[in-house]
């Protein structure tokens, strides 16, 4: 009796999707029993460590993305946005375009790591008015932004504007809050000198933090002499800050400190003229999670130990789009690049587990360091147990992320570019791009063989 093949669908083209599909196809290169596709939005795996040096025109655009179909050896591969997820029924609905009609893929097993989505926490109209650095568009669009600023100010009489048109303020004192504010600070101020009618004393990049200090998770001496390093380069940070609103033109902010948190009164409000809010305070799990018929908590899918969702346990989740509580911390893993790494390699395992009727393992992960550039030449570290700050923990960033490219030629190409960053200016040019919108339609494809 011939057995039918297998097909492992796997939703997100991210750091989990794609380490999912590449260990998956390690397994089973040669088994023509089992089917792998993949679906992303993007038919591009984003190196997202680096984009603040792309927003500060320091690495190319391109440099940090990678081809997903210059990954896949077995994987069958569709860019396409999901319109629906049936687990009852194991079929995933893509939608369609006016070139291309919508499928439906039935799959035996599915795979969701469908990543998260920049959190507003519901402040009124911030996701207009903000920039945020979740996407390589977002990242372009922010360098855009800061250079047209810039040539905003060169020309500006009143000094309140031109003041508040070169203040910068980012919102969150995380990873990537102090990563941007590190190369937005570098950027502009070498910038500065193409513009001679802008001070240095003009420029003002603000990091505000709703809690007492940086980094959190961090060491605390190298949160601390990051803390020294960014006031060093010019770079206010203000702490015990929650921002209010922001209207466009000038942020609203409020004292969150103890003292206010145990008093009566109100707290204590200021304000910040800027036109340029940068938003990196918390990511959430995609909408289509949240609206799916799956156990949710905090937005993210509720898994086993095994990644698997209790109700669906031919349907895995992992990455920032799921929920597990370690139970060394009694806290949910955090939704980093290395947790997702370690995520996918458990549930291609447990998958091939499953189809080979073997043991499943637990998904068991623990950090082996952490990382942060803070500005020309400085970073932090904590590697194995080792804690690092200044030209060393910035060469070591370096060696890691760059090794950490699957692809030797974005390797070369990303390495030359911080070579000539060494030597030359970076490039001031705003480019304007513009694209159409494609209109959605959600037609299903008729043809029985055309449907997965």
């Amino acid at each position: 009796m011939v057995e039918e093949k297998k097909r492992i669908l796997i939703l997100g083209g991210g750091f989990a999707g794609v380490g999912c599909m590449r260990t998956l196809e390690s397994y089973f290169m040669h088994d023509n029993d089992i089917e792998i596709v993949l679906v992303s939005e993007d038919n591009f795996l984003l190196f997202t460590p680096m984009l603040p040096q792309v927003a500060s025109g320091m690495i190319e655009t391109r440099h940090i993305v990678i081809p997903i179909r210059t990954l896949c050896k077995k994987t069958k591969f569709y860019e396409a946005q999901i319109k629906n997820i049936d687990p009852y029924g194991k079929v995933v609905t893509l939608t369609g375009t006016n070139e291309r009609r919508g499928i439906s893929i039935h799959y035996d097993f599915l795979v969701l790591a469908l990543g998260s989505q920049t959190n507003f926490f519901g402040i009124e109209k911030m996701e207009e008015r903000a920039y945020s650095m979740k996407t390589l568009n977002d990242a372009v669009v922010l360098r855009n932004r800061v250079i047209d600023m810039l040539e905003q100010a060169e020309n500006e009489n009143n000094p309140i504007l031109k003041k508040s048109l070169l203040t910068f303020v980012i919102v969150g004192a995380g990873f990537a809050g102090i990563e941007t504010a590190g190369e937005l600070n570098d950027f502009v101020r070498d910038a500065k000198k193409y513009y001679p009618h802008i001070k240095k004393e003009d420029i003002r990049v603000i990091v505000l933090e709703a809690v007492s200090f940086i980094l959190p998770g961090f060491n605390e001496k190298l949160a601390s002499f990051t803390l020294e390093k960014l006031m060093q380069h010019g770079i206010e940070v203000k702490l015990n800050k929650k921002l209010s609103s922001f209207s466009g033109s000038e942020v609203i902010i409020e004292d969150v400190s103890e003292l206010n948190k145990n008093s009566t009164n109100q707290p204590v409000i200021g304000s910040i003229l800027t036109r340029t809010l940068i938003w990196t305070a918390g990511v959430t799990p995609v909408d289509i999670i949240k609206k799916s018929v799956f156990k949710t908590n905090r937005g993210g899918i509720v898994v086993n130990e095994f990644l698997e969702t209790p109700d669906f346990p031919e349907v895995f989740a992992l990455g920032d789009c799921c929920y597990l509580v370690n139970p060394q911390t009694s806290k949910p893993y955090p939704p980093t690049a290395q947790s997702a790494e370690a995520g996918a390699k458990t549930v291609a395992y447990n998958l091939q587990a499953v189809i080979k009727n073997k043991q499943k393992k637990k998904f068991e992960f623990s950090s082996r360091g952490q990382m942060a550039i803070i500005g020309k030449r400085s970073a932090i570290a904590t590697i194995f147990g080792l804690h690092l700050h200044g030209y060393i923990a910035w060469w070591i960033w370096r060696t890691v992320y760059l090794s950490k490219i699957p692809k030797l030629d974005k390797r070369v190409r990303i390495f030359l570019d911080w070579t000539i960053d060494l030597f030359f200016d970076r490039d001031i040019s705003r480019l304007k791009i513009f694209t159409r919108e494609v209109p959605m339609e959600f037609k299903e494809l008729d043809e029985v063989d055309d449907v997965w």
